[in-house]
C-alpha cells in the first residue's frame, strides 16, 4: 500500500478565495484541526508577504502538533537580488519553519514577459534559491509554477527547470497547474514524460478552473506522484484548488493508497465544517463525501432500497468519512421514507399502519401548497407526532393566536422599529403581551417568549438560550408580484443542537410566525417540559 503525503494549503492558497479571510487565531485553530486529522504538511502562509503571516509563524511554534509539519511558503529570490540578500528568502528562514516551499517560473512566457530575464537566468534563480534554503531547513519543496502550460509551449525548458531544482537538492518537486486549465488526458501525457526524466519524488498542485482539479490530482498519483497539494473544501483563488475532502477518500477508499489512518479519515467531515465555520462561509450541502446531501435519499424507491442494502445507492459507507445517511421527506416520499424518519425520532410504526398513509397524504398535500420538509426536520417531526397523537400542545394554543405587527419609521432614526402585540391562549386564559424588536419576526419572538415567561417561568428558562441562526425566504408563485406565496425556513439552535422549521403563506409575517411557533414547540418537545 503506497503512502501519499497530504499537503494542505488552505491557510495560504485557500485564504485567497473571494469572501474568505482568516485571522491569526483562525489560522492557528485550522492548523490544530488539520493536525488532529493527520494531515502531513500544513502550509501556514507567506511570512514575507504580510504581518499576519509573520505573526502566525511566531505563534504556531507554541502549538503541540502530533502529525503535521508546518510549512513556510515563498518565492525564489528576485532577479536583481543575490539570494542571501533577498528579503523574501530571509523571511522564510526567519520563520524557523522546518519545511519551506518555494515556487519558481517554469513557463518561458512568464520568464520573458513577467520577469523580463533570460531563460538561463531563471534557471540560476531556481538553483540558487533551492540550494541556499537547503542549508536552513530540513526539507525544501519546489512548486513548479505554471508547469503544464510551460510544458505545452516549451517542454525542453520546463523540464530543465525541474532538473535544476533537482540538482540543487529539492526534496519534492511539484508540477503546478496554476491556471487550472489542463485536462486529465493532458496531465496523464505530461506526467508520464516528467516521471521518466525526474528522479526526485513528485507531487501535484492543481487548480479547479476547468472542474478537473480532483481528477487531475488522482491521475498524477496513479502515475507516481507521492504528494498531493490541495485545500479543505476546495477553497482557493478564482474557482478554487483541488479539494482534499474528495481526493483523500477517493485515493484511500477507492484506490487503496494510504493517506490517513482510518480513525482520522472519519474526522474529514468535521474538519470540512470547522474550516467553513472559521472562514465564515456556508456549508456546501452537495459537496461529495462530506456534504449534508452526500448520502441523502429522497425518492421512495431509493429509500426502500438503501434500507435493505445501502450500497444500492451509496458508493461508500458514509461513516468512513464521518458522515451519515439521511432520508428526506417530500412529495416524492413513500412509506419507506416515513418509516425511516419515524425510526430516527424513536417512533415505532408498522408498514401497513393507517397513520403512515395519513401522514404521507398530508405531507404530499402540504408540499403541494409549498411546504418543504426535507429542509425542516423539526416541523416534520411535530407534524408526525401530532398525526399519531403523540404530541399535545400543553403550553399554548397556537391555533387561537391573535397578533398585530407594526413597523414604525421615524425620520430622525436610520432603522425602523417593529412592535408586536400578541394574544395567546395559555392554560385557558387569554394572555396579551407586546414587545419591540429589530424586525417583525424578532418582535413576535420576544412577545411569545414574554407570554410564556409569565405563565411558565421554568419553560421560559429552557427557551431563553434558543437563537435564530438563519432565516430564508423563497417566493413560490412568481409572476404575481407582492401577493405571491412565500416559504420561510428558520434554522434555530441552542448551545447543543440545531433544528429547522418551515412556514408557508401569502403573507410573509404569517409564514414566519408558523416557522417560529414550530421552532419553540420543538424545543419544548425535546425538553419534555
Amino acid at each position: 500500500m503506497r503512502k501519499i503525503e497530504i499537503y494542505d494549503t488552505t491557510l495560504r492558497d485557500g485564504s485567497q478565495a473571494e469572501d474568505v479571510s482568516f485571522s491569526v487565531e483562525d489560522k492557528l485553530r485550522v492548523t490544530e484541526k488539520l493536525d488532529e486529522c493527520g494531515i502531513h504538511y500544513v502550509e501556514g502562509g507567506w511570512p514575507g508577504s504580510n504581518p499576519k503571516d509573520a505573526e502566525y509563524f511566531k505563534k504556531v511554534k507554541k502549538l503541540r502538533l502530533s502529525n503535521a509539519m508546518v510549512v513556510a511558503f515563498g518565492s525564489t529570490h528576485r532577479p536583481r537580488h543575490k539570494v542571501q540578500e533577498d528579503q523574501n528568502i530571509k523571511s522564510l528562514i526567519e520563520s524557523k519553519a522546518k519545511v519551506i516551499t518555494i515556487f519558481g517560473k517554469t513557463w518561458d512566457f512568464h520568464v520573458k514577459e513577467a520577469l523580463k530575464i533570460s531563460l538561463d537566468a531563471n534557471l540560476d534563480i531556481i538553483y540558487n534559491s533551492v540550494l541556499y534554503l537547503k542549508k536552513h531547513a530540513e526539507k525544501v519543496f519546489f512548486d513548479a509554477e505554471h508547469f503544464f502550460n510551460g510544458y505545452k509551449d516549451n517542454p525542453e525548458f520546463a523540464i530543465k527547470c525541474l532538473l535544476t531544482a533537482q540538482d540543487a537538492g529539492a526534496d519534492r518537486i511539484i508540477p503546478c497547474d496554476t491556471n487550472g486549465g489542463t485536462l486529465p488526458h493532458e496531465i496523464e501525457r505530461i506526467m508520464k514524460n516528467v516521471i521518466k526524466k525526474i528522479k526526485t519524488p513528485l507531487g501535484i498542485h492543481a487548480h479547479n478552473d476547468s472542474e478537473c482539479a480532483v481528477a487531475n490530482s488522482i491521475i498524477a498519483v496513479e502515475l507516481g506522484a507521492v504528494q498531493v497539494q490541495g485545500t479543505i473544501n476546495g477553497l482557493g483563488e478564482r474557482c478554487g484548488n483541488a479539494n482534499l475532502c474528495s481526493i483523500i477518500p477517493n485515493l484511500q477508499l477507492k484506490l487503496g493508497y494510504k493517506c490517513l489512518t482510518d480513525k482520522n479519515l472519519k474526522k474529514l467531515r468535521d474538519v470540512s465544517r470547522s474550516v467553513n465555520e472559521l472562514a465564515n462561509i456556508r456549508h456546501f450541502k452537495r459537496q461529495p463525501f462530506v456534504g449534508d446531501s452526500a448520502f441523502a435519499h429522497k425518492g421512495g424507491i431509493h429509500v426502500s432500497a438503501v434500507q435493505k442494502r445501502p450500497e444500492t445507492y451509496e458508493h461508500i459507507k458514509p461513516e468512513l468519512v464521518g458522515n451519515s445517511q439521511r432520508v428526506l421527506i417530500s412529495d416524492l416520499a413513500g412509506r419507506s421514507n416515513i418509516l425511516r424518519k419515524a425510526a430516527e425520532f424513536n417512533i415505532t410504526l408498522k408498514t401497513d399502519s393507517p397513520e403512515v398513509k395519513a401522514a404521507l397524504d398530508e405531507i404530499k398535500d402540504l408540499e403541494h401548497q409549498g411546504y418543504e420538509f426535507e429542509a425542516a426536520d423539526a416541523s416534520f417531526e411535530l407534524l408526525l407526532r401530532r398525526k399519531l397523537g403523540l404530541h399535545k400542545k400543553r403550553h399554548f394554543d397556537s391555533e387561537s393566536i391573535w397578533y398585530k405587527v407594526l413597523v414604525d419609521k421615524e425620520e430622525t432614526k436610520k432603522e425602523p422599529i417593529s412592535v408586536a402585540i400578541l394574544m395567546v391562549n395559555i392554560k385557558g386564559h387569554p394572555e396579551t403581551v407586546s414587545a419591540t424588536g429589530v424586525g417583525p419576526v424578532h418582535a413576535m419572538d420576544k412577545a411569545l417568549r414574554g407570554a410564556l415567561k409569565h405563565w411558565y417561568p421554568a419553560i421560559y428558562a429552557k427557551i431563553k438560550g434558543v437563537n435564530l441562526l438563519d432565516y430564508k425566504v423563497r417566493v413560490l408563485t412568481a409572476g404575481i408580484g407582492t401577493s405571491a406565496k412565500v416559504r420561510v425556513l428558520l434554522e434555530s439552535g441552542d448551545e447543543k443542537n440545531k433544528w429547522s422549521t418551515v412556514g408557508v403563506s401569502e403573507n410573509l409575517i404569517e409564514a414566519s410566525w408558523q416557522a417560529l411557533v414550530d421552532s419553540i414547540e420543538y424545543k419544548l418537545l425535546k425538553e419534555k417540559g
